[in-house]
């Protein structure tokens, strides 16, 4: 079920409820009449006699010197039936007089108001043992059920109809319950306000009958909540092999009940006992130790100014608790101090030392033993070897070689050739001069 679509339905229809004391009391009254009389009707003149008694009640009631309101029954039926309160059964239409019911919505309103309807451990363990009874029974007939009526008959219906009464008698007791503790902790905040420290014992009283019978009815939800559980799931393993989905979904229904059951019974417990241990610290630093309020008034009227001084309360966070931490004493012997084996530097190596300055020249002069002849191709050649931050000191270095080790050709004008790395440099045409032979050579000659 999609809970917008139902709320957008509800929301079209436009239902509202606007029932006075004097309508509320007129469907009691038709409520117990038909209690006491086995009636299921009333006509319409029976409608206007426990109107007029109902008006006359309420008349008497009424505080002196405050006329009573007359209205007419009429008036009073029409608009109970626009809220759906009362409802005609008879089928003559407009013909004649009608008969006429009250509303399953009335009956609800009115038995919440007139019955006391709450929880106790006598109707939980007689509701819960109707539904173990039932359910084992339904589980008999579903691992016996065979064609589609047997699943209906002994299974569905049952779990939709008896089942489904029977968990929601036990949700609705609960929740007279809760107005049953709600009515305990007024009457407890009462009869402190009434008599501060006479009402010590009544309310230890109420306290403890409460706690009790909150513990009693846990105690027996959560024995008899796994046997039901147990049972139903028991139920729709057997229509999942069957593949009835009708009666799987019957007892997811009853599980989803169950559930909130036993989740009722565990917060409310939780919920008593944080409000049992308030009071309890409420009665044992307040009233006990204030008997006469003294006290209590005095700091009352500082607060308030009416006692001279204006006060106010400073509330200061208190130190925490230093835990000490054990301390370990160590050894009276010393350990040795100890050189370490590991040599901390590592030792030299010998390396071959290089001379930049050769290592040019030797490129220079290779690259002009290759028949290049321009400096801009020697450049190119030697620049092309080195890394690309070096490239510009190194292009100096080079046309220095080159004027050592060739002849420049001195012409008028020389033109300016791109490198790379966006260089430019003066092409020079050099002419290679024959370098002097060895001593040893000449002297062979």
């Amino acid at each position: 079920m999609n809970p917008n679509r139902v709320l957008a339905s509800l929301a079209q229809r436009g239902p509202s409820l606007d029932l006075s004391t004097l309508d509320l009391c007129f469907l009691a009254a038709l409520h117990l009449r038909a209690e006491s009389a086995a009636m299921t009707s009333f006509s319409e003149e029976q409608l206007a006699d426990v109107f007029e008694q109902v008006e006359s009640v309420l008349a008497a009631a009424a505080e002196p010197g405050q006329p009573a309101k007359q209205r007419r029954s009429t008036h009073a039926i029409r608009r109970l039936r626009e809220q759906r309160m009362i409802a005609r059964v008879d089928g003559a239409g407009i013909v004649r007089a009608g008969e006429y019911a009250l509303t399953r919505l009335a009956n609800g309103i009115i038995e919440f108001f007139l019955e006391d309807d709450t929880l106790t451990r006598d109707s939980l363990t007689v509701l819960t043992r109707s539904l173990l009874v039932g359910l084992g029974e339904i589980l008999t007939a579903a691992k016996a059920a065979h064609t589609e009526e047997e699943w209906r008959m002994g299974v569905i219906s049952p779990l939709r109809v008896t089942m489904g009464d029977l968990a929601n008698g036990i949700e609705r007791r609960q929740c007279g319950f809760d107005l049953q503790q709600e009515e305990f902790q007024r009457e407890i905040a009462g009869l402190l306000h009434a008599d501060w420290f006479g009402a010590v014992a009544r309310c230890q009283e109420l306290l403890e009958s409460t706690s009790g019978t909150l513990n009693e009815l846990n105690q027996i939800l959560l024995r008899d909540t796994h046997q039901l559980q147990s049972l139903l799931q028991d139920i729709q393993e057997h229509a999942a092999e069957a593949g009835v989905a009708d009666a799987e979904g019957a007892a997811r229904t009853v599980v989803d009940q169950v559930d909130r059951i036993a989740a009722w019974g565990s917060a409310r417990q939780r919920a008593w006992s944080e409000y049992y241990q308030y009071v309890h610290r409420y009665l044992r630093d307040v009233v006990r130790l204030d008997p006469a309020r003294t006290l209590t008034h005095r700091l009352r009227e500082h607060l308030a100014g009416t006692a001279g001084k204006q006060f106010a309360l400073t509330l200061a966070s208190a130190p925490p608790i230093r835990l000490l931490r054990e301390v370990e004493i160590p050894p009276e012997e010393k350990p040795p101090v100890r050189r370490p084996r590991k040599e901390r530097e590592q030792g030299l190596a010998d390396a071959p030392a290089e001379n930049p300055q050769a290592i040019l020249e030797a490129r220079v002069r290779g690259a002009l033993a290759e028949g290049a002849r321009a400096l801009g191709v020697v450049t190119e050649r030697v620049i092309a070897e080195v890394a690309e931050e070096e490239r510009f000191v190194t292009t100096g270095r080079v046309a220095q070689a080159v004027a050592r080790l060739g002849d420049p050709e001195a012409t008028a004008e020389r033109a300016w050739v791109p490198m790379q790395d966006g260089l430019m440099i003066e092409e020079w045409t050099v002419r290679v001069v024959a370098e002097p032979e060895s001593q040893p050579e000449k002297e062979a000659s």
